[in-house]
């Protein structure tokens, strides 16, 4: 590892899982040590990943996200349109992504499979909020009660895991409203129009958020289209019920629950509100937005097609 950057560049997040993530940086200092072909820097502040490898682009062939869905998100942004593969070594509190990715088999142990030639290509989610700024994504995104979820994750430092997210839920729940929105959803055969009170809204690339919630069950990271499920303005009393069946991914043969395959959307908030792209915060989010699913947009490593 004598090279800043390397062919195979491990991006190391000591944050993730609320700082635990530190204890593993030896592990894999050691399981790199015997290779001369790859480097390895650790992020020293919130965005460094995406700024490392925004760097590193035209230096790297792979880079390996070792963090959590957050440290993936600030990768994948830099990377989107370059001509670099990305690998993803979990280490977060819910490892969201790649509970799709390996949907039918264990994540690989170690660090060999990044260095063979198996790999996948996947869609990615792309956002354009109200004044302009552009996103991605590449599990998920949401709108109003998950972006606020999102947003009490990321604030609470006392708890880790999926157990996080469940408390985060009854935090959330005790003071929120349905939000108004307006929606026209562009599936492959027709337009849909919606306009009315809607209590979480979330766009799927994944099939899992938040650890368990299988948000988006028959979701496909490379068919080319973005699940959508939008939760009516049910009564807080029973939302535990929903909070069960979007647990189970029943959820969508709910009468109260609209799921969709799109190819885009535009969505139009008329008050602000929060949203999160594969966890990560954005605030005071209002306007139109646009979203759309970029086909085959990411070459993920270590992965058999």
């Amino acid at each position: 590892m004598k090279n800043t950057f390397a062919r195979y560049l491990f991006i190391f997040n000591p944050a993730a899982d609320k700082g635990r993530a530190v204890r593993q940086k030896p592990w894999l200092q050691k399981l790199l040590a015997s290779r001369g072909d790859v480097a390895l820097l650790s992020t020293m502040y919130a965005g460094h990943a995406g700024d490392i490898a925004r760097m590193a682009t035209d230096k790297t062939d792979c880079i390996i996200a070792c963090g959590g869905d957050g440290t993936l998100h600030d990768v994948v942004n830099a990377v989107v349109g370059k001509k670099v593969a990305v690998g993803i070594l979990p280490m977060g509190s819910a490892n969201d992504f790649v509970k799709t990715l390996y949907s039918r088999a264990k994540p690989p142990q170690g660090i060999a499979h990044f260095f063979t030639k198996s790999s996948k290509v996947v869609d990615l989610g792309f956002v354009v909020d109200g004044v302009g700024r552009q996103h991605y994504f590449i599990n998920s995104m949401g709108l109003g009660f998950s972006g606020r979820i999102a947003q009490c994750v990321k604030n609470t430092r006392w708890l880790k895991g999926e157990l996080l997210y469940v408390y985060a839920l009854f935090v959330v729940l005790r003071r929120y409203q349905p939000m108004h929105l307006h929606c026209t959803l562009m599936l492959e055969d027709k337009v849909v129009e919606l306009d009315e009170p809607f209590f979480a809204v979330s766009i799927a690339n994944g099939v899992v958020e938040g650890g368990k919630f299988r948000i988006a069950p028959f979701a496909d990271i490379s068919d080319g289209l973005l699940d959508v499920a939008l939760l009516k303005a049910v009564p807080k009393r029973e939302l535990f019920r929903y909070v069960l069946k979007y647990l189970r991914g029943t959820h969508i043969d709910d009468p109260q629950v609209l799921y969709y395959q799109v190819k885009s959307l535009v969505v139009t908030l008329s008050k602000p509100e929060v949203m999160h792209l594969d966890g990560e915060v954005f605030d005071n989010i209002t306007g139109r937005m646009t979203i759309a699913v970029m086909p085959k947009a990411l070459t993920i490593k270590g992965i058999p097609e």
